[in-house]
């Protein structure tokens, strides 16, 4: 009997990260397919802003890809989005100033200061398109996170969803990799 459920318990982990193998393949293959669509509004989502104010190599990385859809005419509008964060700057204030100071007109620049998760940013962006008058989105983020983001605003009707993601990698992306699964399907 204990054999049985050992073998029982292989077949169900071997599966398990069989799984968590070819979903890890797609959604890094996924976000890094950049399929050239046009949209009203990029929503660039926030991450890390230093101790010093300055922002985290990510999320500039983040930005740039924003200010090349904006200057590919890509884009109308872009939405920064986060929370406020541990280092006691607003990250969607920050993520503004940076684009304003790479010549990205204000009055283009709509600002989400409580973006704090994933799941906050959808609902906060689906909440702000009567004002911002949209009907289609560029997922502006790291690869791996941008197909479950997709999904939710898919989820919350927004049909017309696309992604970009920067060209910039750090081993902490395998940690968030494997975050990834399970939020993906528990998110």
């Amino acid at each position: 009997m204990i054999k049985i459920i050992f073998r029982c318990f292989i077949l169900l982990l071997s599966v398990v990260a069989l799984w968590f193998f070819i979903h890890s393949i797609y959604i890094t293959a996924d976000g890094l397919s950049d399929k050239g669509r046009n949209a009203d509004l990029a929503v660039i989502l926030g991450s890390k802003v230093n101790e010093d104010g300055t922002l985290s190599s990510r999320l500039k990385k983040r930005l740039e890809s924003g200010i090349s859809l904006y200057n590919d005419h890509r884009i109308r509008r872009i939405l920064v989005s986060g929370g406020l964060g541990k280092e006691g700057y607003y990250e969607g204030d920050k993520m503004k100033e940076f684009l304003i100071s790479r010549g990205i007109p204000d009055s283009l620049i709509s600002v989400d200061n409580t973006g704090n998760n994933t799941r906050a940013t959808v609902t906060n962006t689906i909440k702000l398109r009567s004002k911002l008058h949209f009907n289609s989105i560029i997922v502006v983020s790291q690869y791996f996170h941008v197909t479950r983001t997709r999904k939710l605003f898919r989820e919350k009707g927004m049909q017309s969803v696309s992604s970009v993601s920067p060209f910039y990698f750090e081993w902490r992306d395998l940690y968030s990799i494997i975050r990834e699964f399970p939020a993906y399907y528990l998110q």
